[in-house]
């Protein structure tokens, strides 16, 4: 039992010992599937704080002969499955934590010579007389362990892009570091002395031009997480049941950390959820992990649309994103694309692989964005600020005519001539103008599901705003403003968002194609709960 090699199952312990603990051991059932296949090397890539080291953790934990887990995992879903005990402690584990070593050493230069040294002290430790003094690469290492003695390894790295991020200008550094892990799990021999990989990180592995520098690795990440999205963060029903545990308002949760999107899965940070739990207090909790000044040299970068991409977003819009291009590390940004792709990698904004469009996931993340965008004073948010502010104002004070004149100004500023004339141009820029809604309100929820029909803009308040009304927004084109207001009530939205909240305001806004001209009308709805 070393520190790399064969260690024992304490870290994973600890988490065991948490008042919270959700259960993914069940996780191990495809990583038990794929040892010794084409599919044994992993890279399982997340953000900060969605539990990559509790993971890599139980994976050392179960596999390594340096400890007798029986206990520890009986009880656990993996206990469950038929291959439970054929694997469990049954492999030479390799665990090595980049950043945990880089830290040792004090210098990014020494980290891979750091590593190579000390694993390989353990390993002729373990393999008296096998290993000569004339091996000095880890691979070599292993390589001739395997030869002499047939046994093979699993290799578990947490925090593998450690020096990728921290060292992203440091050519020589990564270079050393990549031509480590291709000579472990691209060489000749690696499949003879590799069982299982499993890489985790927050950044999918570096690419060489278009290719991955790993190219053997199944990566699952934000962008496409296949198998393992349930084990990516909290789902949905492991939130649930927490808040039942701990009495909380799931509604409420949702709203202000939900939006993680993984496929079909909707994924929570386990971070933000069980702080939630424990204090109870609704906030962003990521600024403790990952805070706002990750994000300013990334938006703040020169890129055509990247500025305007971000007030869509912070307005509750998508925004189309071609994601393939970008080359995985923090320095190799051709456009807009790749910042975007970043921000996803890293957890600011979420993906939608189906319609290839990026958005800002929760109220957590939109207050972090909003922070670093106050920070860097853009002229060009705080003039749209003010502008929304005079909006919203006039839409609580109920003054159609300020509402029209200000929705007719927005929609000539902020869309273009050939989308002027299009029903989703307008729907969109109407989230713009009321940005300034979001310090009263979570972003609106478009087009709510009903009793019988849509509605195309609901702006619900935040708790802590009892006062504020719900803003429900109906859109008609070429119509008259009027029948807005009877659709809303027709079609019973009230009903459905007087399960949200108290007062509501009813605005129905046309836009008369040929005149170019908006019109609008507001309703006050007082509910009696």
């Amino acid at each position: 039992m070393g520190i790399f090699v064969n260690p024992n199952n304490s870290a994973f312990q600890v988490a065991l010992n948490s008042e919270i603990y959700v259960d993914k051991s069940d996780m191990i059932v495809y990583t038990n599937k794929v040892i010794d296949t084409n599919n044994a090397f992993i890279c399982n890539s997340r953000p900060r704080r969605f539990g990559k080291s509790i993971a890599a953790n139980m994976l050392t934990a179960y596999y390594s002969r340096g400890c007798d887990s029986l206990d520890m995992f009986e009880g656990l879903k993996i206990s469950a499955d038929e291959g439970f005990r054929k694997h469990l402690n049954q492999y030479n584990v390799i665990r090595i934590d980049v950043q945990w070593c880089c830290a040792s050493v004090k210098s990014a230069e020494k980290t891979v010579a750091y590593i190579e040294k000390n694993v390989i002290h353990e390993l002729r430790e373990l393999f008296p007389g096998i290993i000569t003094s004339g091996v000095v690469s880890l691979p070599d290492t292993l390589a001739a362990v395997n030869k002499e003695t047939g046994q093979k390894f699993i290799i578990v790295i947490d925090e593998w892009d450690c020096l990728i991020r921290d060292e992203a200008d440091n050519k020589k550094v990564q270079e050393e570091y990549i031509n480590l892990l291709r000579g472990l799990f691209k060489g000749m021999n690696s499949t003879e002395f590799i069982h299982l990989a499993y890489l985790t990180g927050i950044l999918p592995i570096k690419k060489i031009k278009t290719q991955s520098a790993l190219n053997n690795f199944d990566e699952f990440t934000m962008l496409d997480a296949r198998g393992l999205a349930s084990y990516t963060g909290f789902t949905e029903n492991e939130v649930k049941e927490l808040c039942e545990t701990y009495n909380r308002d799931f509604s409420e949760v949702k709203r202000w950390y939900d939006g993680y999107l993984l496929g079909r899965e909707h994924v929570y940070n386990p971070k933000a959820v069980v702080s939630l739990m424990m204090w109870g207090e609704f906030q962003s909790y990521w600024s403790m992990t990952g805070t706002y000044e990750s994000i300013l040299p990334l938006i703040n970068m020169d890129f055509d649309g990247l500025k305007t991409a971000i007030i869509k977003m912070l307005a509750g819009e998508v925004v189309e994103i071609e994601a393939g291009s970008y080359q995985n590390d923090m320095i190799s940004f051709k456009d807009m694309d790749d910042v975007l792709t970043l921000l996803i990698h890293l957890g600011y904004l979420t993906y939608d692989k189906l319609n290839k469009t990026a958005f800002i996931p929760n109220e957590e993340i939109r207050s972090e964005f909003v922070s670093a965008v106050k920070k860097r004073k853009w002229n060009e948010l705080i003039d749209l600020q003010i502008k929304s502010s005079a909006l919203l104002d006039a839409t609580l004070d109920m003054d159609c005519a300020a509402v029209s004149e200000a929705v007719e100004e927005f929609h000539m500023e902020y869309t273009s001539v050939i989308q002027y004339n299009d029903e989703n141009s307008l729907s969109s820029v109407l989230s713009i103008a009321y940005l300034s809604t979001m310090e009263y309100y979570f972003k609106p929820v478009r087009e709510l599901p009903t009793g019988r029909g849509f509605a195309d803009l609901v702006f619900l308040p935040k708790k802590e705003y009892p006062d504020m009304p719900a803003l429900l927004i109906e859109l008609k084109w070429n119509k008259s403003v009027n029948t807005a207001i009877r659709q809303i009530k027709d079609k019973k939205y009230i009903k459905t968002v007087g399960n949200y909240t108290g007062d509501i305001l009813l605005i129905g806004i046309s836009y008369d194609k040929k005149k170019t001209k908006h019109e609008c009308v507001i309703e006050k709805m007082v509910l009696n709960h």
